[in-house]
This record gives structure tokens, sequence and C-alpha cells, in this order.
């Protein structure tokens, strides 16, 4: 009876594999990514003069520079309110029955099943002048004119909260579930208390999911159109906005290209910023 052959090492699958998604990588990703690039490095709309002019004009125009500025702090805000609220909701499901968490599980789902054109509607007409809001302050005899919501940075930001909730939401879930809950009960009989309890021992193991939901939801909070163009409305501009604008009603490419590019570096900046943090606690979590 000869000798059984011997496996095939599974490293020798991974490039034959890999090789579609490879290919389609690169169609759709890097040879779009690679003619922005290309565009951006035109002075002209012809295409007819190379340079950097389209990077000077930005990074030499204090509008343009706001845009962006206002752009990176939206993002910070929602991500900070995703953050505020979403970290109950994740400590709750874990310390009640699985009857309750089903429920929390298909609250925090289900906006994921809805489409994000239907819940920003939803929110002009929440925040209207005629909107839920206004109309039980005005019936409670709080407020006399209806409060301007709509249409202002409030408005977007508890908005885009809502609409990227799930994002921050079930990654601290995850990170909670993670945690041995013996923990908590060893420190109460060493005599900490609730609040040392969480700050000493529940939020630096739960920092790899804290991270994880930070960098998903400021990243699909600045590059959310929608619900940035609808709720904002022309009171406020973002670069998602501005780089339509440039692109589409004034045709001009190759800044709307730089335009692209230097968004793009700035969002990877802060995700690397984000990773580095997530890097970080995981050490610290493990320490």
């Amino acid at each position: 009876m000869g000798a059984a052959p011997a496996s095939r090492d599974v490293t020798s699958y991974g490039m034959g594999l890999a090789a579609p998604l490879a290919l389609f990588f690169l169609l759709f990703f890097v040879a779009p990514l690679l003619q922005l690039l290309w565009l951006s490095l035109h002075n002209d709309t012809a295409g007819l003069h190379w340079g950097l002019g389209q990077y000077l004009h930005f990074l030499t125009d204090p509008f343009s520079l706001s845009v962006l500025g206002s752009t990176l702090l939206l993002g910070a805000e929602v991500t900070a309110v995703c953050l505020v609220l979403g970290f109950p909701i994740a400590w709750l499901y874990q310390r009640v029955g699985p009857k309750v968490q089903t429920i929390i599980i298909l609250i925090v789902l289900l906006p994921l099943l809805t489409s994000v054109v239907v819940r920003t509607f939803a929110w002009i007409v929440i925040l209207g002048r005629q909107g839920i809001i206004n109309a039980t302050l005005q019936s409670l005899g709080i407020i006399d004119t209806p409060l301007k919501l709509l249409y202002t940075q409030f408005g977007v930001v508890i908005a885009l909260a809502q609409v990227q909730m799930p994002l921050m939401t079930l990654p601290l879930i995850t990170a909670l579930g993670r945690i041995d809950p013996n923990l908590d009960d060893a420190s109460c009989s060493l005599g900490a208390g609730s609040w040392r309890t969480f700050f000493r021992v529940v939020l630096p193991l739960s920092l790899p999911g804290v991270i994880a939901g930070c960098t998903l939801t400021y990243a699909a909070a600045i590059t959310a159109f929608i619900t940035q163009s609808l709720v904002g409305g022309g009171q406020m501009l973002f670069m998602p906005m501005y780089l339509y604008q440039q692109a589409s009603t004034l045709q001009n490419w190759p800044f709307a290209s730089a335009i692209s590019i230097i968004f793009l570096l700035a969002v990877l900046a802060v995700v690397s910023v984000f990773t580095t943090l997530g890097r970080l606690s995981r050490g610290y979590g493990g320490a």
C-alpha cells in the first residue's frame, strides 16, 4: 500500500482564488482613483496644461478649506452623539434577558432595512416648522413660535446620528459581549463602586469596539450625501455637495477631482488615527 500523498500547502491556493476579487478591485476602485488623480493634475478644464493648480486653488481658498473643516467637524459631532447614545444601548443589551435582547437588536437593525432616503424624509417631517417636535412644544405651551430645526447644523447632526447609529451600536455590542461578567463582580467585591468599575474595567476593555464604531460612523457620516443635502438644504455646504456642484453643475472636472483626492486623503488621515488608537487599545485591554 503506497504512502498517502502529502497534503497541499493551503497558501498555494491564495493567489488563484484571490484573482477575481483583485481584478474587480483594480477595475472598479484603483482605476477610477488613478483617473481622478490624472484629471486633478490639469490646470484647465480642457486638459491641455499639466500642473498642481487645482490643489493650490483648493489649499489657498478660505471657502474651500472652511467646507473641508465643516465636513470633518460634522463627522466628529455625529460620532460623539452616536457614541453617547449607542453605548448605553449596547450595555443594556448585555444585561437583559434573551427576549429583551431580541427587541433591542430588532430596534438597532430595523433602520438598516429602511432606505436612507425614507429615513431622511422622515426627519424632514419631524424637524419641520409644523413637525412633531414643534407641534408638541407649542401644544405644551413651551414655545410660541416654531423653532428652526430643519436646515440647521443641529438638524443635520441629529438626523445623521439616527441614520448611522447601527454602525456604532453593533461593534459596541460585540465588544461588550466579549467582557467576562465575572470581572464586574470581582471589581465590586474588591470595593469598587459602579462608576469606578465602569471607568476602570468595562470602558478600557470595550475600547476596540468603541474605536471600530467611531471609525465606521465617522466615515459614513462625512460622506452621507443624501442626508446632508436634504436635511441641511442650501443653508450649509459640505464636501460631498461641494464636489457634486463642481463636477455636475460647473463641469469643472479637474477641480472636482482635486477635491476628491484631498477629501480622500483627509478621511484616510482620520481613519489612520482611529486605527492607531485601536491598536493601542487592544494592547491596553489585554494588559
